[in-house]
């Protein structure tokens, strides 16, 4: 055993000992001063919430988190849309620890608003070159065999706004256009299966029962793959701004595609060059040609604590984490370095690390006040290394919108303040 570890350990035992006497926070300052232990009243006087009865069982039918866990929630940014009905909201990813989302802080991304459908009115029609057009009702869905599957959703916008440098002060907002659940559906090949392909089937067209009646084309490997047709999440129905009560499932693939509200899939030999796949949803290159049909998300990361708003409040031993994660498989590796680059230590993985789905990773550490410059970088199976800034900017230039996968820097300053900054 080296002598490190043996002072971290006769470390923490003092530490230990004295909130054992008198409350962590309040003793170490008493004891510099060598004043005599004061009693902590949280310890010493029974308080109200042992004093008085809670409320009974039939109280909250339906469970809610703490009064003091309030602020966590989802946030929007009023200026970068029109219109709240076409708009985006972000999961607060530095309050949320683990690898799955609350179906509640689940991130929000709309084109005309949540649609409000009783599912004894919802209908899924199949149609196009089939050799029976069908139509499903949600009753005739959940008697056909189901699967459950953890999988990531990114906006392929996330992170848009930070191309052209730094602009979004907190990881919410700058990587908050995720989320990670368990969905459990109909895998779509099942329910191809009933309608029956014809032999020159390329593509199919999802279509939403929205106001915006959203559509994109899908590429028909990809649906035969390991697309679902999902009516639940997190082992409740699927709320109704994440697409109640059914939705497509495309794991690894930009979310755009994962139509909400679907109420039609048809089947072509082309893709159907709608509004979101030829004005929106392509990558503006450097030389003024745009790319279309960038599905895949690559793989990424970010570390979630600490970050703007969730800055260092204690020097000595502190935990960094964040999540990972990549389309086109498993996350492997996840890097980390506290001096913007220059070294690296490997994060450790904990908790399950599934396909297509995020990883949580974290480094202890210990802090003295100096000034941090915190990065990380995923790698995934493929053997795919998250680029920088600066290396993703010589491919893509600075026009786009979306896909901007670059490592995240964050500057934690002496006094635990952290801010988003860029240094290639």
């Amino acid at each position: 055993m080296s002598d490190k570890p043996i002072a971290e350990v006769l470390n923490r035992r003092r530490f230990l000992g004295a909130a054992g006497l008198a409350g962590a926070g309040a003793m170490l300052p008493q004891l510099a001063k060598a004043e005599a232990p004061k009693p902590d009243p949280l310890i010493t006087e029974v308080q109200d919430w042992s004093r008085y009865l809670g409320e009974g069982v039939d109280k909250r039918p339906y469970g809610m988190p703490s009064k003091y866990e309030k602020h966590i929630v989802r946030r929007d940014v009023s200026w970068l849309t029109a219109s709240p009905e076409s708009s985006v909201n972000f999961t607060p990813l530095h309050e949320i620890d683990g690898i799955i989302t609350p179906s509640g802080l689940c991130f929000e991304r709309h084109h005309g608003g949540v649609a409000e459908i009783n599912p004894a009115d919802h209908r899924l029609m199949i149609n196009g070159l089939v050799d029976k057009p069908l139509v499903f009702t949600m009753d005739d869905i959940k008697r056909m065999p189901r699967v459950n599957k953890v999988y990531f959703l990114e906006c392929a916008a996330n992170s848009g706004m930070e191309w052209r440098g730094a602009q979004l002060n907190g990881c919410q907002f700058t990587h908050g256009m995720i989320h990670n659940v368990m969905y459990t559906g109909v895998p779509l090949k099942v329910l191809l299966n009933e309608a029956g392909l014809k032999p020159n089937v390329k593509w199919l067209m999802l279509e939403g029962a929205d106001a915006a009646g959203m559509n994109r084309s899908l590429p028909i490997e990809k649906a035969l793959d390991d697309v679902l047709i999902a009516f639940a999440m997190n082992g409740e129905a699927l709320r109704p701004e994440n697409g109640y009560p059914l939705r497509a499932v495309i794991p690894g693939w930009q979310g755009n595609l994962w139509v909400k509200w679907l109420r039609r899939i048809e089947a072509g030999d082309q893709p159907w060059q709608t509004r979101e796949e030829t004005s929106k949803y392509t990558d503006l290159m450097a030389d003024g040609r745009s790319r279309k049909y960038t599905f895949v998300m690559d793989a990424k990361s970010v570390v979630t604590n600490p970050s703007p708003q969730a800055p260092l409040k204690f020097k000595g031993r502190n935990v960094l984490t964040g999540i990972a994660w990549s389309g086109r498989g498993t996350v492997k590796r996840v890097d980390v370095s506290l001096d913007g680059g220059r070294n690296w230590q490997t994060a450790r993985l904990d908790g399950p690390v599934l396909d297509k789905s995020i990883v949580r990773f974290y480094v202890d550490f210990d802090w003295n006040g100096q000034e941090l410059m915190i990065q990380s970088r995923a790698i995934d199976e493929t053997g795919y290394v998250q680029p920088s800034k600066d290396e993703l900017r010589k491919v893509r230039g600075v026009n786009s919108i979306y896909h901007n996968n670059g490592i995240q820097t964050w500057l934690v300053r002496p006094d635990g303040e952290t801010e988003n900054v860029e240094i290639g």
